[in-house]
């Protein structure tokens, strides 16, 4: 291995590389494309760093002045960009390197001056690498190898031409390096395009899942599983958590949540500004943020030193989204528990997907609030402050404080302050339990009553959602007061509590008036209701329907032969009675016979012969015009004299049509060619007005609308050359007639 990185891996605390990074820096692909598969969390960053160094650094290990970049690394997402910055930035400091980064959300100008001092990496996003390359900012002609990191999401993600044409631009002869946890094909095709003879280098084990994930699947019921998430937080009481939502709005709603419970919680989604997400990940490296609820954003990449759990507050929608979202955690040999909420609706779905993603998960229940209290007592006695020297003031305090307390008080005070610094545990239902649903309130019966009447009733469309707001508002009373409420013709009787009656009338005054023609008057005893006139005039009618009486009279009787009873029946051309065989008169044949039983033919359909028309029996388009009663005469016309009329001079041609107005060609200075000779283009017809264009421009009135947008002489886009404009505000304009 090249001695500079050497040293840097030695000071940064790597005793043994991964298989992954013994894999890469194998001195036989030193000049090799690669495609790389290996898990999350298995130090991909720093193996593309080691295997892309005997291509950049010479002999002495040394990189010389920043000019051209000489590497380019490409990350799906910002975040993951900036960890691989900083990756390389110790890797390569002691070789003298110059990373910088090109990322979406950062001023672009900066990127744009980093890039003209020159720099020997560069590492960004898809979009903004390509936008610098458009622009001409960033110059590829001297790279010398290009690595794609998760290349697969990159894909996922919607950045394939980006890639391609990154790919397209850099010279022929540089090394390509892809690494991503999965080589789906797509990753396959890209690969044969862009990679010379590529080797395929695998980490990843067919036969056993990530050991240093611990996997939970938690059966929790269907309203209790935001209360087992809080009760995993409590109970694990990690240094950093993720909680992995799938919409923005999940996260946003459980954010609030775990604040309010008093939590140190952070966000973390595409909504957020790229300061806002930095600084999210920055208070979760320093410790001011314990947990983070993110989406999917940070399933990718991310790389928190002390992250122990993730829980799945939704499934994941595939497999690679489970691997990913479990990889924040188990990284670089430390432990850590991917737990998914799992509720009875859901059971299926994560069967399947642990299935698929061949991990094998532990079926659990979520930790209740009696283990929760058990563990807090555990860690308070495992922890190291016991073991501490006590100070000269820290005794003397102690010492007061026995002589005036117990020790078991003291015990007992100290375990409560302990619980108040961290959230009250919830109380969970059977993950079989279904919510309950509450009660309906029974309403006690109303006691001691008297009645009033208001003056208004029915007649006034008076009704009982309007006049119990009016009772609470006008006369002070609680609707806890208020009975029934019987609205009747001319007026309405409302039942009140006996004990409010009198102040709700003293309060009335002089007139009891309520509001303003609506009065007040007590009534003595238990008024009688009338019953809701019917909707009818009189009472509903007994006996069949049609016996009852018609707004328009009697019914008029029916025909002899269509009557019920003795009448006789119509009877069908072959003897039968309609209806004889049990049928109903939809038994008659269609078609067969018209209505007056007779077959069709049988009686001509003109009383009078063909030939006694005026037009004989010609067709009407075969009529000779001789025969036609109104002669040579349009029908348009009336009937009256019409001749063609023509100009003055007897030339042009006829100015009318027949069946409609008479109509006058455009006159001159109005074709569409332009001004003309006159009508029929013969000698002696009348001088040609001036064009539409030479008319004296009036001045304009600012009242008139049909003037405004419309400047005289101007012609609108599209109109044909000699015609009036039209559009705008200015009405089409319709020839003379």
């Amino acid at each position: 291995m090249i001695q500079t990185l050497s040293d840097a891996l030695a000071e940064r605390g790597y005793d043994t590389l991964t298989p992954v990074q013994e894999a890469v820096t194998n001195p036989d692909l030193k000049d090799s494309d690669l495609l790389v598969s290996a898990q999350t969390g298995s130090g991909k960053t720093v193996g593309f760093g080691l295997a892309i160094a005997p291509t950049l650094l010479d002999e002495a290990g040394m990189l010389g002045d920043a000019s051209l970049p000489l590497a380019l690394i490409v990350a799906p997402t910002r975040e993951l960009a900036f960890q691989v910055k900083r990756e390389l930035e110790w890797l390569y400091a002691k070789a003298g390197a110059r990373v910088v980064s090109c990322v979406g959300g950062m001023d672009m100008r900066d990127e744009r001056r980093a890039l003209e001092r020159g720099a020997h990496i560069v590492v960004g996003t898809p979009g903004r690498l390509v936008d610098h390359i458009q622009r001409g900012s960033f110059d590829m002609s001297a790279l010398r190898a290009i690595v794609l990191d998760e290349a697969d999401e990159m894909l996922d993600l919607g950045f394939r031409e980006d890639l391609e044409f990154m790919l397209g631009e850099a010279p022929e002869d540089r090394r390509t390096l892809l690494f991503s946890a999965t080589v789906p094909p797509m990753i396959a095709t890209l690969a044969q395009h862009y990679q010379r003879d590529a080797v395929r280098v695998t980490t990843i084990s067919e036969r056993s899942q990530h050991a240093d994930i611990t996997y939970q699947a938690l059966r929790v019921a269907q309203h209790d599983a935001e209360n087992a998430i809080i009760n995993m937080l409590r109970y694990h009481d990690a240094q950093n958590a993720i909680v992995f939502a799938n919409t923005r709005a999940t996260v946003n709603r459980l954010t609030a949540r775990f604040s309010n419970r008093g939590f140190a919680v952070v966000c973390l989604s595409g909504e957020l500004s790229q300061s806002e997400r930095s600084h999210a990940l920055q208070a979760m490296r320093d410790g001011r943020a314990k947990v983070c609820v993110a989406t999917d954003v940070a399933a990718r990449g991310i790389d928190l030193p002390n992250l122990e759990l993730v829980i799945h507050a939704e499934l994941p929608s595939n497999t690679e989204g489970l691997l990913h979202r479990s990889g924040r955690t188990g990284r670089a040999g430390r432990k850590g528990i991917s737990a998914l909420v799992v509720p009875p609706k859901l059971t299926k779905k994560a069967e399947r997907l642990l299935k698929w993603a061949k991990v094998t998960a532990e079926w659990i229940e979520a930790p209740s609030a009696e283990e929760i209290l058990r563990r807090d007592e555990e860690r308070l006695l495992a922890d190291p402050t016991w073991s501490e020297e006590i100070t000269e003031d820290e005794a003397g305090f102690a010492a007061r404080l026995l002589a005036e307390q117990s020790p078991e008080t003291v015990a007992a005070a100290y375990l409560r302050l302990y619980r108040d610094r961290h959230s009250a545990p919830e109380e969970l239902s059977s993950p079989d339990a279904r919510p309950e649903r509450p009660e309906r309130k029974e309403r006690a019966e109303f006691g001691p009553s008297r009645w009033v009447a208001l003056s208004v009733g029915r007649d006034d469309r008076a009704e009982a959602r309007w006049l119990l707001p009016l009772l609470c508002r006008g006369g002070g009373l609680d609707k806890d007061a208020i009975g029934a409420i019987r609205v009747q013709d001319s007026e309405t009787f409302v039942e009140l509590s006996e004990p409010v009656v009198d102040r709700f009338l003293g309060g009335l005054g002089e007139g009891g008036v309520l509001e303003e023609g609506v009065t007040v008057r007590p009534v003595e005893g238990t008024p009688e209701f009338a019953s809701r006139p019917p909707r009818r005039d009189g009472p509903r009618p007994d006996g069949p329907r049609n016996d009852r009486p018609r707004k328009d009279g009697p019914r008029k009787p029916r025909p002899e032969g269509r009557g019920d009873g003795d009448a006789p029946a119509r009877k069908r051309p072959d003897g039968e009675a309609w209806g004889a065989k049990g049928g109903s008169r939809g038994d008659k044949p269609k078609g067969d016979f018209k209505r007056d039983d007779r077959p069709r033919g049988d009686k001509p359909k003109f009383d009078k012969p063909r030939g006694d028309k005026p037009w004989g029996d010609k067709a009407r388009g075969d009529r000779p015009k001789s025969d036609k009663p109104w002669g040579d005469k349009p029908r348009g016309d009336g009937g009256k004299d019409w001749k063609p009329k023509r100009d003055k001079d007897g030339g042009g041609k006829p100015t009318g049509k027949p069946g409609g107005k008479p109509f006058k060609p455009n006159r001159p200075g109005e074709g569409r060619d332009g001004p003309s000779k006159g009508f029929g283009g013969k000698p002696g017809a009348r001088p040609a007005r001036p064009a539409q264009g030479d008319k004296p421009k009036r001045p304009a009135n600012a009242a008139d609308t049909s003037q405004r947008f419309d400047p005289t002489g101007r012609a609108s886009k599209g109109a044909r050359p000699g015609k009036p404009r039209q559009g705008g505000m200015q009405p089409p304009k319709r020839g003379k007639s």
